[in-house]
């Protein structure tokens, strides 16, 4: 080997070694852990008036029931949405001030450390005890129950003299359903959908062209942008607590600690929302029905 291409070999060597001693460089990798963002709901459901007292819930799972895997080349075994919608929905309760969660996704944990506990309190003194579990009021059930993909697509392109870009979009939409279940009689008392859409956008720009008769340029460029799915349902599920939240004060399922704040813009804003679906919904228009005289008419015919 001569000494040139050696020189060169130790040289690239020396590049990639420095590379991987050093950190990832890009907007992304230098970035440090922060909390997850909120949205405009979020706010809304942080700043609801105060009840006149704190529901007991519990959440024992929030499913996907779906059906819907992510297409390839992820693995057919990864769901298209997030598993953890339970731990999302007990936060967003906490965060809204009107619930006070109880434990009991992961009751058979707690069942067993009380175990210890009172095992441990029998040895110094038989005659303590842990106080008892408290009990919910209402369970709060549901499930992600529809996740559809491409349910709007659509792009815009050019390309002129080996020069060319494009824009591509798409969007899916995921749907929460959201229900409050009266523990004593087992009636349900409220029950919400929410919906949310999920954007994602792809933009490209490259060039083709000869420079010379031998001489080929080509370039390429591009970027995608994804909107995370689990924020999407976050946010359907934070809409779904100041629904139900709404809804029931509006049908005197549970109450303010000022009555006057059912004016509030935070509530109208839903309850309004709600009136214009309802309203939106138009019943089918059934054709002229023929009076008592006609009928009879008819039937001597």
């Amino acid at each position: 080997m001569s000494a040139i291409g050696l020189l060169a070999l130790l040289s690239g060597c020396a590049f990639v070694t420095d590379r991987l001693d050093k950190k990832p460089v890009g907007p992304y990798f230098d970035q440090p852990p922060t909390l997850t963002p909120t949205s405009a709901i979020y706010h809304d459901l942080i700043n609801l008036p105060p009840p006149k007292g704190k529901i007991l819930a519990a959440v024992y799972g929030f499913r996907d029931q779906t059906g819907q895997y992510k297409k390839q080349p992820a693995s057919n075994f990864s769901t298209a949405v997030t598993q953890g919608a339970a731990s999302m929905l007990v936060k967003a309760m906490l965060d809204s001030g009107w619930f006070i969660p109880v434990e009991r996704e992961g009751l058979q944990n707690l069942l067993t450390e009380r175990k210890i506990i009172r095992a441990a309190l029998k040895e110094q003194n038989p005659d303590l005890d842990l106080a008892p579990l408290l009990s919910a009021n209402i369970l709060i059930e549901g499930g992600i129950v529809a996740y559809d993909s491409n349910v709007v697509t659509g792009g815009v392109g050019v390309r002129y003299f080996g020069l060319g870009a494009s824009d591509l979009y798409r969007m899916d939409q995921v749907t929460i359903s959201l229900r409050a279940v009266d523990v004593r009689a087992g009636r349900v008392l409220a029950n919400v959908l929410t919906s949310k859409t999920i954007y994602s956008y792809q933009v490209d720009a490259n060039l083709y062209r000869f420079v010379r008769f031998s001489r080929l340029l080509e370039a390429e460029a591009g970027f995608t942008r994804n909107e995370p799915s689990q924020l999407c349902v976050l946010n359907a599920l934070e809409a779904g607590v100041a629904h139900l939240i709404a809804g029931g004060i509006r049908d005197k399922l549970w109450e303010l600690a000022n009555p006057d704040d059912v004016n509030s813009p935070i509530i109208q804003a839903y309850l309004d929302e709600q009136k214009e679906l309802r309203e939106s919904v138009q019943p089918p228009k059934m054709p002229p029905q023929p009076t008592t005289e006609e009928r009879s008419k008819n039937v001597f015919l």
